[in-house]
């Protein structure tokens, strides 16, 4: 207990800078250990998993691969160190990073879980009655498109029932689709089967969220091929209705399918920009998105993390600044970069906007980092590590619906080597781990 307390306040410390003393005024952070997961590449920890963990009436969820390559899933109870495991009848080839696990919980308890996709066939299958670990039987959703599927993301919506959305195609000539799951009939429809279309010539890759209201946010960049060199500018949309009809920041209805011709660009950013790929998100409780992503400035060689992010007014865009070393980003496959893609949250503090960059640098160590603001009409941002060893190649997904209620961060960690173009390293397998960090209220 009293190592728990230590460890505690001396990660509060080096996040804050300030006293342990003052400790008990500024929030803990907290670590668990599930099991040993595959480490051989960053299947298990990349950034588009939503989600890796998942909380829902005081028992939180979490999946991942052990060294065998199957899906286990596992659960606790809020804040306990104590977790129930289970290994599942599934399996996927790790080997390719592409192919994480997305679980969510839907409003009467059933657990939803899609893995091992790279332009293959869904896989899918929900637990057999609510608050259990058992899959039951591989199942379809609406039974269109299904077939090439990618990056399979689950989110929750007001009420209960789920979104479903993945890339449909390949890289560089995909197309978005949106599937709703209603817990009332206990089944899938399909809500946009091509709502963002790359005409054949590009696709979106995007990040997405949902704000307390319902608002769906949706932002991407466009890639015009399999090179992530080709990567550029930042757009933007939402739907106020779960989907059916989409407008612009501005209100204006989006005439559908969205393509590069009618597309709202929050931020233009050309190619060759070292500009990544699904990041992430966050809509506040007003309903204002944040977007965080990395891209290199026309001014500069050193690519640096950015918040975009829309005023009043106009879309802003904003250089964190704090990064020393230059890097290039092209080729194709899951790459080895020196940097992690961000997440990011944002609060009100004090009627301030405070928001959180959390993201792994190498020129940190590869350690878990934040980088905190607490007041966005300023720029200063101040950088700390959550933790004190290496995590390799690790990319930060968080359990979204416990910080949307609770306001807790509850990040999955784990030490994984990436190998790049898609290689697959040879290592034992690693510690999968939750860290729990609870900001001021």
């Amino acid at each position: 207990m009293k190592l728990y307390h230590l460890r505690s306040l001396f990660f509060i410390y080096i996040l804050f800078g300030s006293a342990i003393a003052a400790s008990a005024q500024t929030g803990k952070v907290a670590t668990s250990t599930i099991g040993l997961g595959w480490a051989n590449n960053s299947v298990n920890t990349v950034v588009f998993r939503k989600n890796a963990l998942v909380t829902f009436k005081g028992e939180q969820y979490a999946a991942y691969y052990n060294n065998d390559q199957v899906l286990v899933l596992a659960k606790r109870k809020s804040g306990s160190a104590k977790w129930q495991v289970t290994a599942t009848q599934y399996k996927a080839d790790a080997a390719d990073a592409h192919k994480d696990i997305s679980i969510m919980v839907d409003g009467a308890g059933y657990l939803h879980v899609a893995w091992g996709h790279h332009n293959q066939t869904l896989n899918y299958a929900k637990s057999i009655k609510p608050r259990s670990l058992v899959l039951a039987a591989q199942q379809s959703m609406t039974g269109i498109t299904e077939n090439k599927v990618s990056y399979p993301e689950f989110y929750h919506l007001p009420g209960g029932d789920l979104l479903f959305v993945y890339r449909d195609g390949g890289s560089g000539n995909g197309n978005l689709v949106m599937n709703r799951y209603s817990i009332a009939s206990q089944k899938w429809v399909n809500v946009q089967q091509n709502l963002i279309d790359g005409e054949g010539k590009r696709n979106a890759y995007w990040q997405m969220c949902i704000d307390k209201k319902g608002t769906i946010h949706i932002s991407w960049v466009w890639r015009e091929s399999p090179d992530v060199a080709s990567n550029h500018d930042m757009c933007y949309a939402r739907s106020n209705d779960g989907g059916l009809t989409w407008e612009k920041s501005t209100g204006e209805k989006y005439i559908l399918p969205i393509n590069a011709a009618n597309a709202e660009y929050a931020c233009k950013i050309p190619q060759h920009s070292e500009l990544i790929n699904q990041t992430s998100m966050f809509a506040d409780d007003q309903g204002n998105p944040f977007i965080a992503t990395y891209w290199r400035d026309s001014s500069t060689t050193i690519p640096q993390y950015h918040i975009v992010f829309k005023t009043s007014s106009s879309w802003r865009s904003e250089s964190l600044g704090f990064r020393k070393t230059a890097f290039s980003l092209g080729g194709t496959g899951t790459k080895r970069i020196p940097i992690s893609r961000p997440q990011i949250i944002a609060w009100n503090r004090s009627g301030k906007q405070s928001a959180a960059i959390i993201f792994r640098d190498t020129e940190r160590g590869d350690k878990v980092s934040v980088a905190v603001n607490n007041d966005l009409q300023g720029a200063t941002w101040q950088v700390n590590d959550l933790s004190s060893e290496s995590v390799g190649e690790w990319e930060p997904t968080y359990d979204t619906e416990l910080w949307k209620d609770k306001k807790v961060l509850s990040l999955f960690v784990q030490k994984v080597t990436q190998v790049d173009g898609e290689g697959k390293a040879s290592i034992p397998p690693t510690n999968v781990q939750v860290l729990d960090w609870k900001p001021l209220k």
